[in-house]
């Protein structure tokens, strides 16, 4: 189909879509949600506590995935690795956060999960940090 595109240019696209996924979701995440949760943490004392470990605890893992998950997954450091705790996060802030919330509500979420689950599937490609210390071994 895309004759005119030799191999080497169909991968560099292709690593290409996985920067801008990687940095785009994990942009987006650190800055429209992670970042003012960590900003509102010593004195926040109404986050849910969807998984019924408390609410501080609810609140470490949510800053955990969505602020430090989000800085590893901007670069590509430990990628795959990264964007497991922010499926979960987003699956359980979709699933039950938002459970009896509308579809439109808890939308945005799964959104999230998917970008995220993608990542995990595909790897973080050619320009990322995952990619510059596989190639040193």
């Amino acid at each position: 189909m895309f004759g005119w595109l030799d191999s080497v240019r169909l991968e560099r696209l292709q690593d290409t879509g996985l920067l801008v996924l990687r940095v785009g979701a994990g942009g987006l995440m650190l800055g429209g949600h992670g970042w003012s949760k960590l900003q509102s943490f010593a004195t926040r004392t109404d986050f849910p506590d969807p998984l019924g470990i408390g609410s501080l605890p609810s609140l470490v893992l949510t800053v955990f995935a969505e602020v430090l998950c989000a800085l590893f997954l901007i670069p590509g450091l430990f990628t795959r690795l990264a964007a497991l705790p922010l499926v979960i996060t987003m699956m359980v802030a979709g699933l039950i956060v938002h459970g009896s919330d509308p579809f439109a509500k808890k939308e945005k979420a799964f959104l999230y999960a998917v970008l995220y689950l993608a990542v995990a599937l595909a790897g973080p490609g050619r320009f990322s940090v995952d990619h510059v210390f596989r190639k040193a071994r």
